[in-house]
């Protein structure tokens, strides 16, 4: 046991071998000595938030890299802001490296965040609920800012690919406008106008717009079993692979509803409208059922179903 006299030194011996790591690597990578040492073993007089994940290439966890991706943003904006001090600091534990530290937290999912604090053990509010929240860097500040009263400012390095995207969609379009100059009226098309209308109702209407403030990870892979879940098991919740599934069946339905429509309005033979008929009765019916099978899921004890669900 170290000494009163010696407590001091050693946590100033701590604090500078953490500042050091930090001077060079925004993100401290930790194993399991590391952790023990500079985390779980007193003295300490800063916090440490941890990201534990599984990025190597034979674990597959592709959510552990967008969530890497966002930490480092995270870290990054911290380390080099103006009220940048040593009384909290970044790190991470992957699983190869340090897996008696993912055994001796009980820990059995990646990636998972946790704020081991300065003073005291960590409580139930310190594990980020990544499942809810998501993994954007942004929602991370503010769980850090709910735990340490430390507020950081976000900044992102400059992504073009967007206005490069925009740019080239508004070329296309200028370009084809151009080109069909003498003969505009594809532009008072009403399946054209309908066909975008559709898409743009279907892709709001599929959670598209709470990926993009939530930030949540594409899926979720156990790295104990291995199972990918895509679809979240709450109802608070929601994986990016969920929306493009619940995109698919909602266009799939609608898809059914427009071929009976065209089937009892239809001047085509008798024939090809009791295709379209059938065709669209099975859309309905097949994908609807899909698409309560994932309601129930989601909301536990909801009491109907229809055909598999």
């Amino acid at each position: 046991l170290a000494t009163p006299a010696a407590t001091p030194t050693l946590l100033s011996e701590k604090v500078t071998q953490m500042m050091e790591w930090a001077s060079k690597r925004s993100v401290i990578r930790m194993n399991g000595e590391k952790f023990r040492r500079f985390v779980k073993a007193p003295p300490r007089n800063y916090s440490v938030v941890i990201m534990f994940t599984a990025l190597q290439p034979q674990r597959q966890c592709g959510v552990c890299r967008q969530a890497d991706e966002e930490f480092q943003v995270l870290a990054n904006s911290w380390r080099y802001s103006s009220a940048f001090t040593n009384k909290v600091f970044f790190a991470s534990v992957d699983f190869d490296e340090g897996s008696d530290v993912f055994q001796m937290l009980n820990m059995n999912s990646a990636p998972t965040f946790l704020h081991f604090p300065s003073k005291g053990k960590p409580r139930r509010s310190d594990s980020y609920e990544l499942q809810v929240r998501g993994f954007a860097a942004e929602q991370l500040a503010r769980w850090v800012a709910d735990r340490t009263d430390l507020h950081i400012r976000v900044i992102r390095p400059p992504n073009y690919v967007g206005p490069l995207l925009l740019g080239f969609l508004l070329a296309v379009i200028g370009g084809l406008a151009y080109l069909r100059r003498h003969n505009l009226e594809f532009l008072f098309n009403k399946n054209v106008w309908a066909f975008s209308a559709l898409s743009f109702v279907l892709i709001m209407t599929s959670g598209q717009m709470w990926n993009h403030i939530r930030g949540p990870p594409y899926a979720h892979k156990n790295p104990n079993t291995g199972q990918v879940s895509y679809i979240h098991g709450s109802s608070q919740a929601q994986f990016v692979a969920e929306t493009h599934i619940v995109l698919l069946f909602n266009a799939a339905v609608t898809m059914g509803m427009v071929l009976l429509c065209e089937a009892a309005t239809s001047d085509m033979d008798i024939g090809k409208r009791k295709i379209m008929c059938v065709a669209g009765i099975g859309l309905v019916m097949l994908f609807f059922s899909w698409l309560l099978s994932i309601f129930r899921a989601k909301y536990h004890g909801y009491p109907y179903s229809f055909l598999m669900s």
